[in-house]
């Protein structure tokens, strides 16, 4: 069961409309590291965990994210202003929302493309969901960076600087619930084969950096201890 907030998580403002930048902005609504993806992962792969701490925090990330996925909505919706207007004023990019939308938010990436559900990755192996999770919310801190580059409106920086750093949140608590699950899942008897342990040196000339002499299941360091 749902039940909507209408205050946003976060306090939304623009200084003014920018149609090129809300095009830019729709990448975090339907792109393949936005919030929609997000949001439907963390549900989808919820489904079958068993753990009912690890349970309730994937649903509980997955209901931020779509406070999150309101919030950018709502800034591409100010910041496409208000009046339709693809004959001078508005940038190429924009064209979709100006002749399909009539400039409402769309679940499409930064170039027009319609949000897929092949985005969605999930497994029902906990140790790779939780990973896919990890990488998916670094690849969106990363594309929150970008964007915060390429605009010097005050009020979206913040926004954005509020976004980013709530990624890096979920990352650490994604990262925590990986440390509960070592020798679970695809975890189990890491590295207790003999073609576990072989490094293919297959560069020439090769130098060999790395070995696999005591593989090691992938593990984090518990962020409570690196204060």
């Amino acid at each position: 069961m749902f039940k909507h907030d209408k205050n946003l998580l976060e306090m939304v403002r623009v200084e003014r409309p920018n149609p090129q930048y809300a095009t830019m902005l729709q990448e975090q609504l339907g792109g393949p590291n936005g919030e929609l993806k997000a949001a439907l992962q963390y549900f989808s792969q919820s489904f079958r965990i068993k753990d009912p701490e690890i349970k309730d925090l994937f649903q509980d990330i997955a209901s931020e994210e779509l406070s999150h996925m309101e919030m950018v909505a709502t800034a591409v919706n100010m910041l496409n202003g208000h009046d339709i207007d693809v004959t001078g004023t508005q940038p190429a990019g924009n064209i979709e929302a100006n002749v399909l939308t009539g400039l409402a938010p769309y679940l499409t990436n930064g170039s027009g493309v319609p949000f897929t559900a092949t985005y969605v990755n999930v497994t029902g192996d906990l140790p790779a969901d939780i990973l896919s999770n990890i990488a998916a919310e670094q690849r969106a801190k990363v594309v929150y960076e970008y964007l915060h580059r390429q605009i010097n409106d005050k009020h979206v920086r913040q926004m954005i600087d509020f976004l980013l750093n709530r990624e890096e949140a979920h990352n650490t608590l994604f990262r925590q619930a990986f440390q509960k699950i070592q020798a679970n899942g695809s975890d189990r008897d890491w590295g207790v084969d003999e073609d576990a342990r072989l490094y293919f040196d297959l560069s020439t000339p090769g130098v060999n950096h790395f070995n696999l002499n005591n593989p090691q299941a992938p593990s984090f360091q518990n962020p409570n201890l690196t204060q």
